[in-house]
């Protein structure tokens, strides 16, 4: 099953990534990533995302899918994989269609706005360790000191509530009208988020069909 994930930042589609990834022995396929191995390697196409690179710029979208194609043709890939961050716009969605890249389905998790910054504002994380915590569902034992290593459980600047609006603001402008493409076109399905990621899974499973 080859699929697209989409969710504003906070909806916990990285979660439902990994969950499905495991289930079904696919790859999930993130850009920044792909981008580094390709440089990495030294694959002709990774060359070509280079020159773009050193130079600060944007790697153009014809470069990123020729080497997501190259990617998705790895044999980690051959029972599906999952493209989490591309494509962001339709523009990237309508090139990727033209280089023949096939798409199952995509797969959007909802979560309300309101909800999402609820829920990046309370998050804490511990600049030692990393462990997370969340003001109002898991607080630390004691505020702002890490339970596991008494290291500072702070907020980070991506979760600062102007931050966090300004990227609500730029997903609804930029990403969401990809659902209105990949909906003229059969292959969206939404899920609703749940407080709970094990019924957020259990959703994902059944929009997917795929058997618990």
């Amino acid at each position: 099953m080859n699929l697209i994930l989409l969710g504003a930042p906070g909806s916990g589609k990285g979660t439902q990534a990994e969950v499905i990834c495991k289930k079904l022995n696919i790859p999930a396929v993130s850009t920044g990533n792909m981008l580094r191995e390709a440089v990495k390697n030294g694959t002709a196409a990774g060359l070509s995302a280079k020159e773009y690179m050193d130079r600060g710029d944007l790697v153009p979208d014809e470069v990123v899918i020729g080497i997501l194609k190259d990617r998705i043709a790895e044999d980690d890939a051959k029972n599906g994989y999952i493209l989490d961050g591309f494509p962001r716009t339709v523009e990237q969605a309508q090139a990727l269609e033209s280089m023949g890249v096939r798409i199952d389905k995509v797969l959007e998790i909802h979560v309300d706005d309101d909800k999402i910054c609820a829920r990046m504002g309370g998050r804490r994380v511990c600049e030692g360790c990393g462990a997370s915590y969340h003001m109002e569902y898991k607080p630390t034992k004691v505020e702002g000191v890490c339970d596991a290593c008494e290291g500072v459980a702070g907020q980070r600047i991506d979760d600062k509530p102007e931050t966090v609006l300004s990227r609500l603001k730029t997903y609804h402008e930029k990403t969401a009208p990809l659902k209105g493409f990949y909906t003229e076109r059969g292959k969206l399905v939404t899920v609703e988020g749940q407080e709970e990621i094990s019924d957020t899974v259990a959703l994902v499973f059944k929009a997917l069909s795929i058997a618990d």
